[in-house]
């Protein structure tokens, strides 16, 4: 079965003899497919050459510049530095259009970075009362998300901060302190308002009635070893839990005071180390699934796995964060350069179909996402301090 996913083309491969895309050598567990990206199903391997151009946006889908009011987040980027403590929005469309070997060379102050909105937890009175110069140490998390029409922000960090931001005020809508011995990895906003949180090291998912209150503490909790990522599939009504060797599908039921998660498919991966998980945005019910060694493509439909070979015979080992753009489908990915005083970090946004590196010297950044609702405008807000 052959597939075009944003200029990606995704080929199954025979079962019985699988072979590795990134060289390791290892096979896949389970029946899990093993995709080759320059390869169609019952045909030759297609000459190399250069990467294919990512898909024209639709109608009233044309990119707009960054920075400005209502600037949407096909040209933006949103990463986690663990070096500043911030979560930061990049203008990414300089390296949109450069190649592997080129990028965008910046220096290691913030000012010099291309940052069109920032948000940090120090320093905010209005969070006080969890301590923030400790709990929201090494952040994991942000994201933008959409509650009641409005975009705001979503914050984990290591330290155990949880938060709900609200990205016009940088009012914080929820926030709660998890404690530094758990591990926040990743959070989730619901359609009610409540907020779903993974812990690695706690090894559990909770969601939070993050609706009730700014500082709501009420949960529901279910184990899962390993609980790095977890997101929402609207189609299924479901929320997907990514563990270290099981994605799990939970249905929520209760009420949104008083929730529940009640488990509905446990899916062993085909190789252990689950880091991320994300939507592809071209096909509902489909998900970038990230492990020790190698990125896949999980349908939930079939109940099949696909490897996705990202070119680079190391291109996909130990892949921190990946996800697709809504526009486009053009794939970012957050890889550990394994270089400075944060060997889990890196200082560089990759993408890939086309291909292109986003450098931003002076940073250690965990995760990066696009960035997909319109921020306040016009100029920079709430700029790094």
């Amino acid at each position: 079965m052959g597939s075009v996913l944003g200029g990606l083309m995704l080929t199954a491969c025979s079962t019985s003899a699988p072979h590795a895309v990134d060289g390791s050598g290892a096979e896949p567990r389970g029946g899990a497919v093993v995709i080759a990206a320059d390869q169609e199903a019952g045909r030759a391997p297609v000459p190399a050459g250069p990467p294919p151009a990512a898909a024209d946006p639709g109608p009233g889908q044309a990119d707009q510049g960054a920075g400005q009011a209502g600037v949407r987040g096909s040209a933006l980027i949103v990463a986690v530095d663990q070096a500043s403590r911030q979560v930061l929005v990049l203008d990414g469309q300089a390296a949109r259009e450069s190649g592997p070997e080129a990028g965008s060379e910046v220096g290691p102050e913030a000012d010099q970075l291309p940052v069109v909105w920032s948000w940090t937890a120090d320093g905010d009175d209005r969070l006080a009362d969890l301590e923030p110069a400790r709990s929201w140490a090494r952040p994991t998390e942000a994201r933008d998300v959409v509650l009641d029409g409005e975009g705001s922000l979503l914050v984990t960090a290591s330290g155990g901060l949880a938060a709900l931001v609200d990205t016009a005020t940088g009012t914080p809508i929820w926030a709660t302190d998890l404690g530094s011995s758990v591990n926040p990895h990743s959070a989730e906003l619901l359609p009610d308002g409540n907020v779903a949180v993974v812990a690695s090291t706690a090894g559990w998912v909770r969601l939070y009635a993050a609706s009730e209150g700014p500082r709501s503490t009420t949960y529901t909790e279910q184990e899962l070893d390993g609980a790095h990522a977890v997101q929402w599939d609207e189609g299924a009504e479901l929320l997907w839990v990514l563990g270290d060797d099981t994605l799990l599908a939970l249905r929520v039921g209760g009420t949104p005071d008083i929730p529940s998660l009640t488990p509905e498919r446990s899916v062993p991966l085909p190789e252990v180390g689950g880091h991320d998980l994300a939507p592809v945005s071209s096909a509902p019910g489909t998900f970038w699934v990230s492990t020790g060694d190698r990125l896949w493509r999980y349908d939930s439909h079939l109940d099949r796995f696909e490897a996705v070979g990202l070119g680079a015979e190391d291109s996909a080992r130990g892949i921190k964060s990946v996800g697709s753009e809504p526009v486009t489908g053009r794939l970012l990915t957050i890889t550990p350069d394994h270089a400075g005083s944060c060997s889990w970090c890196t200082s560089a946004v990759t993408f890939h179909h086309p291909d292109g590196t986003l450098a931003l010297a002076g940073t250690e950044l965990y995760k990066a996402r696009w960035w997909t609702t319109p921020l306040p405008g016009p100029g920079p807000t709430n700029r790094p301090r």
